[in-house]
């Protein structure tokens, strides 16, 4: 395993981590619905990222676009996550847009992944 590969399923444990903390918060703070949603995308994307690691790693997908897609959805879900953190605790985003930015950057992720699984072997 590559260090790109370890670094990016030590950052999606960070996540995984970071989503059951906002999952707590959001269940014990009144009006937390933006907490409860940036936990949604951690979880789900922190288990994606090292999914689609494992399965590049075996050479399921293609490697070099399935750590594209791995760190995308590191990436893309922590902008997403961290814009709405900020906006439930500071009133203010990390930048306009960045949560409908850290989206696109999802979906675009997800079309990643879905190339890498169609890409030749060689």
């Amino acid at each position: 395993m590559n260090g790109a590969s370890r670094l990016l399923i030590g950052l999606a444990a960070i996540m995984g981590a970071c989503g059951v903390i906002l999952a707590a918060a959001a269940a014990h703070l009144p009006d937390a619905s933006r907490l409860a949603a940036a936990s949604s995308m951690l979880l789900f994307h922190a288990t994606a990222a090292i999914a689609t690691i494992a399965v590049a790693e075996r050479a399921i997908i293609h490697l070099k676009l399935g750590v594209v897609a791995a760190a995308g959805f590191v990436i893309a879900a922590s902008l997403f996550a961290g814009d709405l953190v900020l906006r439930q605790y500071g009133g203010h985003g990390v930048f306009p847009m960045a949560a409908p930015t850290g989206g696109t950057l999802l979906i675009l992720s997800w079309l990643v992944l879905a190339v890498s699984a169609m890409w030749p072997k060689r």
